[in-house]
């Protein structure tokens, strides 16, 4: 009992401090201070009437909606005398898989810099710095030489270094649990089994009604729909991001969803967040980076190829330009198992004085990254609210695909995870392709790291992303990437190698998101 007081103190001091930093704390003191000139604020009962001001004036939501936010991405709960590397990530070959990674990353990077002859970064002349600014909303009509330049790695790169990470202490003497395990990945992680995952999913269930199932042409909008919409217009109307994250598990209506994934994320568009904005876009104006040139190479092969995504192709340099440039980007690295890149002053290698981070942000973009961005794009037009968005999402959800961590919505768990439920569930399937070399997760590895953008069609890849900020997990990936296996189960079980394989696979546009979830966890699987 007096652990869990301890726990609960240290977390709200914590909050307290971070919301001390904030322009919502400068607001409220702002708004405190003028409330005093208020004739219903008396000084004998001064602290009670100043929180009743802040409650009926909508600023007490505004305070919950925040702490709400920094819950969300607060880290799992660790002793307090344990080192910070403990929060980014607990277990000691997990956090050296990660820096090993990190260094061939930075090898790959370099390696482009040496061959190329091309600083990591450079002040644009004043004449290119003009250009670009007029060119700004229409950067897609740029054709710069990029032959050169490749990606710094692909998700199957990614992937390898999955498949030979290990547990040291199982090395000599596997456990007898996980000696059974037939799939890729060899680390003995906790993940959900089909009870968790159907208590933990559980509106989702075939008695509760679902927007992309209960929507369809065949069921009356009276039945579900109408009163579905009419909620969230309440809800919206409330301005509570805790009902909106609940309201949203059972998915959003196209019309809602673009204010309820902004109150789920904390995110209102005040004057100083579109200054921010302009801030990054100048730096981006004013200097070069060689990351630049692989956002725009990733673009070019991902994006502008899709069907869905390429009228988007100015947005996406947009954000992701200015994600490079933006600092407050670190603060994540706090409880993220990666650490971001330092690059040095020429000349001044190893002094930790002339070490700057770069990108300035941290991340070092890969290929398929711009996908996280493309489908926003469809929600939000104006591009300092698609900044914001996508930013926050990054933060909450996105960097755990492409980081080696513990986590339960970290990649190396959503792999597991899915491994798991196919071998469980659909042992002759899973055996199958293993014995014909077609390793299930070589195949639906792509689609979880990239949150399946790209692979399903918007407004059902929308669904589930609802569903990721619902549930704030991104074990639904893994549970969809196994109901995907399940659906095409007869064809699979004909195939006799991996391309074979592969072509089953290869168009997942016409899915349906929604009813294989719920047939896989409720109906079919026992």
């Amino acid at each position: 009992m007096l652990q869990e007081e301890s726990d609960l103190s240290l977390i709200i001091a914590q909050i307290v401090q971070k919301l001390k930093g904030s322009s919502l704390y400068a607001q409220l003191e702002r708004q405190a201070w003028a409330s005093l000139q208020r004739p219903e604020i008396k000084l004998e009962s001064l602290k009670e009437d100043i929180k009743e001001f802040f409650k009926t004036s909508g600023w007490e939501k505004k305070l919950q909606n925040a702490v709400y936010c920094e819950l969300s991405v607060f880290p799992l709960p660790h002793h307090p005398a344990a080192p910070p590397e403990h929060l980014k990530e607990p277990l000691v070959y997990m956090r050296k898989a990660q820096g090993s990674w990190e260094k061939r990353i930075l090898k790959s990077l370099n390696s482009m810099c040496t061959e190329l002859s091309i600083p990591l970064a450079r002040k644009r002349p004043v004449g290119e710095q003009k250009e670009l600014l007029s060119k700004w909303n229409e950067m897609g009509t740029d054709e710069p030489d990029l032959s050169l330049f490749r990606p710094v790695y692909a998700p199957k790169d990614f992937l390898e270094v999955l498949v030979n990470l290990r547990n040291p202490n199982y090395e000599n003497g596997d456990s007898p649990s996980f000696r059974t395990h037939l799939g890729l990945i060899q680390v003995p992680l906790k993940v959900k089994d089909i009870p968790e995952l159907k208590e933990f999913f559980i509106e989702l269930g075939l008695t509760t009604g679902q927007l992309g199932i209960d929507d369809s042409t065949q069921v009356p909008p009276e039945l579900f729909e109408n009163e579905h919409v009419r909620i969230g217009q309440k809800v919206l109307a409330e301005q509570d991001s805790a009902a909106a994250q609940q309201y949203v598990r059972q998915g959003s209506p196209t019309a809602l969803r673009a204010e309820l994934w902004a109150l789920i994320l904390n995110i209102s568009s005040q004057p100083e967040d579109i200054l921010y904005y302009e801030q990054l876009k100048t730096n981006v104006i004013q200097h070069d980076l060689l990351v630049d040139s692989l956002i725009y190479k990733d673009v070019k092969l991902t994006a502008s190829n899709d069907d869905y995504y390429f009228v988007f192709e100015d947005y996406l340099y947009q954000v992701l330009l200015c994600f490079s440039r933006d600092t407050s980007v670190l603060g994540h690295f706090a409880y993220n198992s990666a650490s971001p890149p330092k690059s040095y002053i020429r000349g001044k290698l190893g002094l930790e004085e002339y070490a700057v981070f770069y990108p300035p942000n941290g991340v070092i973009p890969f290929h398929g990254f711009s996908m996280y961005v493309a489908p926003l794009c469809f929600l939000y037009h104006e591009p300092s609210k698609l900044y914001q968005i996508f930013r926050e999402i990054y933060v909450r959800f996105f960097f755990r695909l492409h980081s080696i961590s513990s986590h339960p919505s970290g990649i190396v768990s959503l792999c597991l995870l899915f491994e798991t439920l196919l071998q469980t569930y659909l042992p002759q399937l899973f055996y199958h392709l293993r014995e014909i070399g077609a390793q299930p997760l070589r195949i639906s590895f792509k689609w979880m790291v990239r949150a399946f953008s790209g692979y399903l069609a918007t407004d059902q890849l929308l669904l589930l992303w609802d569903r990721i900020l619902g549930y704030n997990s991104l074990e639904i990936l893994a549970v969809l990437a196994a109901a995907v296996f399940a659906f095409r189960a007869v064809n699979l079980m004909e195939v006799t190698s991996l391309a074979a394989a592969e072509a089953v696979l290869a168009d997942l546009s016409t899915l349906k998101v929604m009813p294989l979830l719920q047939i896989f966890l409720f109906a079919t699987v026992t």
